[in-house]
């Protein structure tokens, strides 16, 4: 047997009655401690047992036996209606208590005791208590104990004993000397079961063991939410002694700003009782300030009354800081992929120097400022010198967390900036270097004295600077000019680090953009040189035209259109749009409209022409492994018979606007509106592609008609049909206006905004008749020899009647010879007409198709020579188809001499 000996007596209240029998009928408990100690006995509630052994010491003093209430326990002072606490840690250590005399008989046997061992009180109280022990060496143990006790007042130790059912329980024992007034010894012995002594012991030591070595901060406090007790690793993180947190509470131990948050939380879990887990708070102003992890939980015993809280409080400074430093980079890369998306599409310098600025405030700066080269902005040749005071840069993006006047001088968009070059700005553009400025001083010898943006800039409490170099294949571009104003703190590294990231990211975007500048501007330049530079007037049609190049979003486009003026005052009007964009497009349109206007001086008609340039398809297109694709509308309009001929390839129809009543119109009048309609035109396959024939429609227009051909930019849109666009056009040409000239201006400010971002080109003309005080006079011959005779006399009456008989002779003699061509050859009737005006145009026409051929007749021929004749005495001369036919037609002029050609 194990044992540790304690000094001393414990000497009971004199016995004022007593009685073996009462004595014998006590039945005690003794409360323990935490660890297992004893208190005084006090009585079990439960009825006593009667039991009277004559060997109880108490029982030779005699006396009634002392009355103890059968019902329970006292009321305990506070508790509601005086009830008995359940669920406390007598429930778990069962403390057994038994009474001795010195001879180690039972005097008492609790029902603690019963339970604990199985023996009941009437068995074992006149026995001694060793023959609960089955061991002899166990029994000498025993008796040793026992005077040892007698001896020195007390023992503790572990021992064994054997429970009524047989197995032997490891119990632990206390054993106290106690003495009546009579002076009578006695042993009091208190037994609890040892497995459960030790758990409890076990437990205790963990609570001992966390609470004191716990990295954690511990703290548990009462229902008045002052501390009971904190541990060491608290106490440092509060820079407060232990002790002196207890019995007070955290508003009177903690900073004011620091406890307030802390002190609502504690009175929400302690009047809720919801835990509060894991909240991060900043911490006091100690010597280990910084963040703080507080978890709080409600304390309540075993019968669920509320004692108070438990907290626990840990440092998470480092944690909060690695957290908070990746959030700090997250947040950097989402506004680095931000800005690229915002700049990903964008080909203006002058928007990305915006979208730069505007993206770093307030995120990151007060105030910014993107200042790029000229040459960036107009997209011009990076400079292959270095900068100087001369350089020219402008301010073309600002951003400002504020308004005001100062912020209007010291960021002025589009303003024009220079700095010296021993400056702080002129030193980042010379050697690419960024620069960091802090505080006022380091702000005013950025510049020069008394410069106006830094006195702004003091004025709005900029305190830090950021200088950054814009740069782009390896040269400086411009600056990124990041300001902080105010509380803010100051720009550090890492702000530098990431705003060079920035800038390096949007430089890139701005050469792009200049290149973009640089190749577009060189394409527009290109097709407006390819385009008409002076359109003609002809005669019995007055034209307006616009053409609108691309939005910045998109390259220059291959769309053309063409007033051509024809034999016999004929106009041809084309518009046309090559597929594609870019330089190779202006030029491949620029090859397409050179062929349709010398296919167009042959007088063909428009399919045939048409056919033919794709026939010219692989030599216009712009490279050998690309075809050309394009599309094309070319129509005639004869003043003199009003009548219009119209194909395309592939192309948009036009829009044709009667007058509300025909007649003449002078050239800049009024549009009158009128009624429209699309023509209905064959189709006719884009050229390039082939396997539709081109189709020409004829068509008698009214005078004072209005026909409108564009490309498809104009009318065309991303969620709308063609139709819609092409009805709107309509219904704008329908209205009056002041001059065709309105009326074009009117169709492009109608542009559908959700359009394509294309090129436009938009061709108006109003279709008239020929010349004013021009005569015009024809007649319908047979194919018979007589014919020419006949053509002779008409010819030279009507050169009377215009008192023109100066070119009599050499005009019937050209009409003669072209009608005998085509009596030889025609079977059916001969036109002959005849137009004075600022030339005298004849035009003979037979329904043969074929085209005359000039021959080279030899001396001795007799024939041969009509068209040599023809182009020797002529102005001009030519033949086109017209119909199943053709016409061939010279012109003379009016002065009267003849003139030879060669």
């Amino acid at each position: 047997m194990t044992s540790t000996g304690s000094g001393g007596r414990a000497r009971p209240r004199p016995a004022r009655t007593g009685g073996a029998a009462a004595r014998a009928r006590l039945r005690v408990s003794a409360p323990t401690t935490a660890s297992g100690g004893t208190g005084a006995p006090a009585a079990d509630p439960r009825p006593p047992r009667s039991t009277a052994p004559t060997t109880a010491p108490a029982a030779r003093r005699g006396g009634p036996a002392a009355p103890f209430p059968t019902a329970g326990p006292p009321p305990v002072p506070g508790h509601p209606h005086g009830e008995h606490t359940q669920g406390s840690l007598f429930d778990v250590v069962k403390v057994a208590i038994a009474m001795l005399d010195t001879a180690g008989r039972v005097v008492l046997w609790s029902p603690a005791a019963e339970e604990l061992l199985g023996w009941p009180s009437e068995v074992l109280v006149g026995r001694r208590i060793e023959e609960l022990v089955v061991d002899e060496q166990q029994v000498a143990d025993l008796r040793e104990v026992f005077r040892a006790a007698l001896r020195t007042g007390s023992w503790q130790g572990l021992t064994q004993l054997r429970h009524r059912d047989g197995p032997s329980i490891p119990v632990e024992a206390r054993i106290s000397l106690l003495v009546d007034g009579d002076g009578t010894p006695f042993l009091l012995v208190a037994l609890a079961e040892a497995r459960t002594l030790q758990a409890v012991e076990r437990d205790l030591a963990v609570r001992d063991a966390l609470f004191e070595q716990s990295a954690l901060g511990i703290a548990v406090l009462d229902t008045d939410l002052r501390y009971t007790a904190v541990n060491q690793t608290l106490a440092e993180m509060n820079g407060v002694a232990a002790e002196d947190h207890v019995g007070r509470t955290t508003g009177e131990t903690l900073p004011e700003r620091a406890a307030d948050e802390i002190s609502v939380i504690q009175r929400q879990v302690l009047a809720t009782g919801d835990p509060v887990i894991d909240v991060t708070l900043a911490g006091p102003s100690t010597a280990r300030s910084g963040y703080r992890s507080i978890s709080y939980s409600r304390l309540t015993d075993r019968g669920g009354r509320v004692l108070g809280i438990s907290g626990t409080v840990m440092d998470v400074t480092e944690r909060y800081r690695a957290v908070a430093k990746v959030e700090h980079a997250r947040r950097r890369l989402a506004l680095l992929n931000e800005f690229g998306s915002r700049i990903g599409d964008l080909l203006d310098a002058a928007r990305i120097a915006q979208e730069l600025a505007s993206a770093v405030v307030p995120r990151l700066a007060d105030f910014a400022a993107a200042i790029l080269l000229q040459a960036v902005a107009h997209g011009d040749d990076l400079p292959r010198h270095g900068h100087d005071r001369r350089t020219s840069l402008l301010q073309l993006g600002v951003a400002a967390a504020q308004d005001g006047e100062e912020v209007e001088v010291m960021l002025r968009r589009g303003a024009r900036i220079s700095f010296a070059e021993e400056s702080c700005y002129g030193r980042v553009l010379r050697t690419g270097v960024p620069e960091l400025l802090s505080g006022a001083e380091e702000l005013e010898d950025a510049t020069y004295p008394g410069d106006p943006k830094v006195r702004a800039a003091l004025t709005l409490g900029a305190h830090s600077v950021l200088v950054v170099p814009l740069r782009a294949r390896g040269i400086v571009i411009g600056l990124l000019v990041l300001s902080r104003a105010g509380r803010r703190e100051a720009f550090d590294r890492d702000d530098l680090a990431f705003s060079v990231e920035l800038a390096d990211r949007a430089g890139s975007s701005l050469d792009n953009a200049r290149l973009y500048v640089r190749e577009r501007t060189a394409a527009l330049t290109l097709q407006r040189t390819l385009l008409p530079q002076q359109v003609p007037q002809p005669t019995g049609v007055e034209v307006a035209y616009r053409y609108v190049p691309g939005s910045s979003g998109t390259e220059v486009g291959g769309d053309w259109f063409d007033v051509i003026p024809l034999p016999g005052d004929r106009t041809a009007l084309v518009v046309g749009d090559v597929m594609g964009h870019g330089l190779r497009a202006a030029a491949t349109m620029g090859r397409l409209r050179t062929a349709v206007r010398v296919l167009a001086a042959l007088d063909l008609p428009p399919d045939v022409l048409l056919r033919h340039v794709h026939e010219l398809a692989d030599d216009l297109a712009q490279g050998p492994d690309e075809a050309l694709l394009a599309t094309c509308v070319y129509a005639v309009y004869d003043p003199a018979t009003a009548r219009l001929t119209v194909a395309k390839a592939g192309h948009i129809p036009p829009v044709l606007i009667h007058p509300p009543t025909p007649g003449p119109a002078r050239t800049g009048s009024p549009l009158l509106g009128g009624e429209g309609r699309v023509l209905d035109l064959p189709s006719g396959a884009p050229l390039g592609v082939g396997g539709v024939p081109f189709e020409s429609v004829e068509l008698l227009i009214p005078e004072g008609s209005v026909l409108a051909l564009c490309t498809d930019g104009l009318v065309e849109s991303r969620d709308k049909d063609l139709d819609v666009g092409l009805g709107r056009l309509q219904a704008v040409l329908e209205k009056p206006y002041g001059s065709i000239q309105h009326a074009c201006e009117a169709v492009l400010d109608t542009m559908e905004q959700g359009r394509e971002p294309d090129d436009v080109a938009l061709l108006l003309a109003r279709l008239g008749r020929g010349e004013e005080g021009a005569r015009t006079v024809g007649w319908t011959l047979p194919a018979e020899p007589t014919a020419v005779s006949r053509a002779r006399r008409l010819v030279r009456g009507a050169l009377q009647e215009w008192d023109a008989e100066e070119l009599t002779d050499t005009v019937e003699l050209l009409v003669s010879e072209l009608v005998t061509n085509a009596v030889r050859y025609a079977s059916a009737p001969i036109g002959v007409r005849l137009t004075y005006g600022e030339t005298l145009l004849v035009e003979i026409s037979d329904p043969l198709p074929d085209p005359p051929r000039e021959r080279h007749a030899a001396a001795a021929d007799e024939g041969g020579r009509g068209l040599e004749l023809v182009r020797r005495l002529a102005l001009r001369w030519g033949a086109r188809a017209e119909g199943m036919g053709k016409v061939v037609w010279f012109e003379q002029e009016l002065s009267g001499k003849e003139t030879i050609h060669d």
